[in-house]
């Protein structure tokens, strides 16, 4: 199998660099994926038995204003990497968000059979891109991800360190829930979904779920930093961006079909931050 890694510079992309042999690995200067022709003029020169899209425009609160190059990556773009797939018969893995959904509902975690109904830009763009992906081609893996975190600078975590260096008491949201989510995890069921031949659309996390506040509490505790969090609200903050206060995801459908048990999000992270120890 010869796979091309779309995005390669981002903590997903540089996961599966380290993973995978007979890869190649590009980022946006090699690879526009909003330019036909330059995703078309890849595609051709690698013939790719299977494409892993870890390109994306993750700016939330940016997206507000920037909506149009949002669209441009995370929209337009996935559609360019599917035409250009169905084209040169390749297979497509795409990621994408829990904000899709708009964190109202009531009676248990979202699932692949819950109707999205994103909050904002960013939301929207991820969801028209899954749209998209579907309508150009049959051969995919959607799988949308949350609160992702790996090596890199890109992630939640990074920023509460440097949060932490700046001040003496920090201001973290307890009424935003997710589900904290490593590249290892990803990675790891990306590739044996590839395996078993699997296709369509699978929620991809880590399991259990975490408030903002609670995720920041355990990665100082591990870290053996003592540092004063305040729960909030997360309306203090008056973001552009609204977002879900409550969005995780199961991930009991992969799971089974696959036959595996995935970690917790505070196990899975105590083990990520073991290796970097």
């Amino acid at each position: 199998m010869k796979y091309l890694i779309i995005g390669k510079d981002g903590q997903l992309g540089r996961e599966f660099t380290k993973k995978l042999d007979n890869v190649v690995a590009l980022g946006h200067k090699e690879c526009d994926i909003s330019n036909l022709s330059q995703v078309l003029d890849v595609f051709n020169s690698i013939k790719p038995d299977i494409v892993l899209n870890c390109a994306a425009y993750n700016f939330v609160d940016k997206a507000e204003e920037d909506y149009k190059e949002a669209f441009k990556v995370n929209a337009l773009g996935v559609r360019n990497i599917a035409f250009a797939s169905r084209r040169f018969n390749s297979f497509v893995v795409h990621y994408s968000t829990d904000y899709v959904f708009d964190g109202k509902k009531e009676d248990g975690l979202y699932t692949e059979e819950d109707k999205p109904n994103p909050l904002n830009m960013y939301g929207k763009s991820k969801y028209v891109g899954e749209e998209f992906l579907k309508e150009e081609t049959d051969k995919y893996l959607i799988f949308r991800v949350s609160w992702v975190y790996g090596e890199g600078k890109q992630n939640f975590m990074y920023k509460l360190l440097q949060w932490s260096e700046k001040s003496s008491f920090l201001k973290i949201a307890y009424d935003e829930i997710s589900v904290p989510t490593s590249t290892r995890t990803i990675v790891e069921i990306t590739l044996k979904s590839i395996e078993k031949g699997l296709n369509g659309l699978f929620h991809l996390t880590n399991s259990g779920y975490a408030s903002r506040y609670e995720w920041a509490k355990k990665f100082f505790e591990l870290k053996g930093i003592d540092k004063f969090i305040k729960p909030v609200s997360s309306d203090i903050f008056s973001l552009p961006a609204k977002r879900p206060k409550f969005s995780p995801m199961s991930n009991r459908k992969i799971s089974e079909i696959l036959g595996v048990e995935i970690n917790r999000w505070d196990r899975e992270l105590e083990e990520f931050l073991s290796r970097r120890a």
